[in-house]
């Protein structure tokens, strides 16, 4: 498949127009409108998924298992799941019954808006899934969408500008190939919503750049995910999951294990249980092995070389590497030490770094000094350890006993913190990115006796009526032992004494 060319910049502007101009005219507004193009995304999955996979193992050298377990499946669950859900999704919430009985005539609401045209820009390493999951989002929320793939993954990227316009509606859903001059040109226009996943040198970019229209952003970044495991837990079956959780596409996975904080008395036991795990996993090897895959590009390729090239930790599992296909050895990297080579940045390859600690305090105060991750890993069969590392670590995701495989569940969202960034995307939570909740009443001409209270002239009468809400009893007791100096009474005289003062009403 030859790669297509880049979009070119003067067709950019017509196609926000467009997309704008199909907004408008309530093209996106019925929701059989919606469903019949989520349907159509999941057959446009479902009737390619080969060629997906030829695709990804073009750009990775990616296993058919791995592509689907850690792209397509995920995707096409995804999809259904919001076209099975979207009438619930979708339904205004009545706010009647829960605002007070006096004001429930106003009827209250909160309409579910789609925002308009967004914007989504997607990453080089998980070229399907983090670049069409925020459109099952957008399509089910009624926003059309430009769909702006990484310009590094050019056979997932073209294969995504071929078969988009031959599923969905290209009024509506357009895909722009290109690099940092299509990205540039796209954020300068006004979009409703940005959905940007990279990493944070750029994500500062969109960020910026967003702002100028006051749009709001979702940013998913990644960062160094750790791993805290207890010194009691199962050695050999916590290699295995973490080792596996390593291996996903070299590494290149924005919720990659990154490191591993363990005991130091139980590091040979772990490293022993990652040489087990390593050899069954890869008989002949991981170099040579067909479910392994490769470095994007030289560029990334010599980066992480860099890195493993420099620790001062010692190898002691794979290592080897083959610059002609750019693909890297699944390594460990065990004694490492707080300012390694291995420690200053996002890994984003097959290298995992054993960092020895003393205790938890020890592990929980290494993950506090840093940016929160999108992900920590802990292994541990004990609540008291499980409450602590919750309660003491702050990041995206929070997975206990297992690797990587969150994005399994449907119903759990891929969002960062801090560092990692913020909003979110997946499943019904890529659907609230792309809605607005439209506050809106309908009064009734009949509720005017109830509203005739807060007219002009104001009164003692019309201030006790309106402000009697303010002295509801409070349902806990005061912390302080003090009491106020003043009865609630003798405030509201005094503060009917001032509006008198000020603006000469009369008191009745």
């Amino acid at each position: 498949m030859e790669p297509i060319p880049d979009t070119p910049l003067g067709d950019i502007p017509s196609i926000h127009r467009m997309l704008k101009d199909s907004f408008r005219a309530g093209k996106l507004r019925p929701i059989s409108y919606r469903r019949a193009q989520l349907a159509q995304l999941a057959y446009l999955l479902q009737d390619n998924y080969l060629a997906f996979q030829d695709a990804l193992a073009h750009d990775f050298g990616k296993h058919p298992i791995e592509a689907n377990i850690g792209e397509l499946v995920v995707l096409f669950q995804r999809t259904l799941d919001a076209i099975a859900n979207l009438e619930q999704w979708t339904e205004n919430v009545d706010l009647s019954s829960d605002t007070n009985p006096m004001l429930s005539a106003l009827k209250p609401v909160l309409i579910k808006q789609p925002r308009g045209p967004v914007l989504i820009i997607g990453p080089f390493n998980a070229p399907l899934l983090l670049t069409l999951q925020p459109l099952i989002g957008a399509i089910a929320a009624g926003c059309p969408a430009v769909v702006k793939p990484s310009d590094l993954s050019t056979y997932c990227s073209s294969l995504i500008s071929r078969l988009v316009p031959k599923y969905l509606d290209a009024d509506c859903y357009r895909v722009v190939l290109g690099g940092v001059d299509q990205s540039t040109l796209l954020l300068q226009l006004k979009w409703a919503s940005v959905c940007y996943t990279g990493g944070m040198k750029v994500g500062r970019i969109v960020a910026a750049a967003a702002a100028k229209h006051m749009t709001p952003v979702t940013l998913e970044l990644g960062g160094k995910c750790p791993v805290i495991l207890d010194s009691q837990y199962d050695m050999e079956l916590a290699a295995r999951r973490i080792l596996w959780g390593k291996m996903i596409n070299a590494g290149q996975v924005c919720i990659s294990p990154d490191y591993v904080l363990v005991d130091r008395e139980k590091q040979d036991n772990l490293i022993a249980g990652l040489e087990k795990a390593w050899t069954e996993f890869f008989p002949n090897g991981s170099l040579s092995s067909p479910d392994t895959g490769c470095i994007i590009n030289e560029k990334h390729y010599h980066r992480v070389m860099d890195m493993l090239t420099r620790t001062k930790g010692r190898i002691v599992v794979g290592g080897q590497v083959d610059s002609s296909r750019k693909k890297i050895d699944v390594t460990v990297v065990r004694d490492v030490r707080p300012g390694d080579s291995l420690l200053e940045d996002e890994i984003f390859g097959p290298v995992l770094a054993v960092v020895p600690v003393d205790n938890l305090e020890a592990a929980l105060e290494f993950v506090a000094d840093r940016p929160e991750p999108l992900a920590v890993y802990m292994f541990s069969s004990d609540e008291s350890f499980k409450r602590r590392v919750r309660e003491n670590t702050l990041s995206g995701a929070l997975i206990v006993n297992d690797t990587f495989y969150q994005l399994a569940i449907p119903q759990l969202p891929v969002g960062g913190i801090g560092a990692s960034g913020y909003g979110y995307q997946g499943g019904k939570f890529a659907f609230d990115t792309f809605i607005h909740n439209r506050a809106s009443m309908d009064v009734p001409p009949e509720a005017e006796p109830l509203l005739a209270i807060r007219y002009p002239p104001y009164t003692k009468e019309s201030y006790d009526a309106l402000s009697q809400d303010l002295f509801q009893k409070v349902p806990l007791p005061r912390i302080s032992t003090s009491t106020p100096s003043t009865s609630k009474e003798a405030m509201g005289s005094a503060h009917v004494q001032r509006l008198v003062r000020h603006s000469e009403l009369p008191v009745s």
